[in-house]
């Protein structure tokens, strides 16, 4: 990330955390486990436009996600996205240009924030079905994984909302399949410990 993208980053980090906890009263269990240097994806459960507020404030590490195109196209948000760092995805294709951009982010040794579900959760189901972008990234660049879930309600002062941190782990096999169900299976435990 570029100095003057660093700075902004670090003010948007600082008044996000200052609004989140005030207005929100957010948990954050293990935030340790975000390792401190090191290519990293960040990766969890997506229930909510705000989802990635709470790793961001979680850390001092900039955590570059990749979100919807659309968001940069509303004036309103696009401002979030583009200070945050975030990387626009076209899902209407097969958007090499993002993927290609998500992985230099972790090739310079970064943090890259994914939902592995795709699109926030709008059903009754705990998870939607994880996509491979994730375990694919992390087996092609050696990164880390640093699997989290949100539980709780975003509501004025929750008494619940709560993000957990897992501890981070690398992907060791060529199966992404397999790598995939234990992705998530951690994060589903993970929301079990949060609620």
């Amino acid at each position: 990330m570029k100095k003057d993208k660093m700075y902004g980053f670090r003010f948007l980090r600082f008044v996000l955390g200052i609004i989140f906890k005030l207005y929100y009263n957010p948990k954050i269990v293990n935030k340790e486990y975000i390792p401190k240097d090191g290519s990293i994806l960040v990766v969890g459960n997506h229930k909510h436009l705000f989802d990635q507020c709470l790793p961001i404030i979680s850390t001092k590490r900039p955590i570059h996600y990749m979100a919807k195109k659309e968001y940069f196209d509303d004036k309103k948000v696009a401002w979030f996205f583009k200070l945050a760092g975030c990387i626009p995805v076209d899902r209407s294709i097969k958007d090499d240009k993002a993927t290609n951009a998500a992985l230099k982010v972790l090739e310079d040794g970064n943090a890259l924030g994914l939902f592995p579900e795709g699109t926030r959760n709008r059903t009754n189901k705990t998870l939607l079905p994880f996509k491979y972008g994730a375990v694919s990234m992390a087996h092609k660049t050696n990164s880390y994984l640093v699997p989290f879930a949100i539980t709780g309600e975003y509501k004025f002062r929750s008494k619940d909302l709560t993000v957990t941190f897992g501890k981070p782990y690398k992907v060791k096999s060529n199966d992404l399949d397999k790598e995939n169900k234990k992705l998530e299976k951690t994060i589903l435990n993970l929301l079990k410990s949060g609620k």
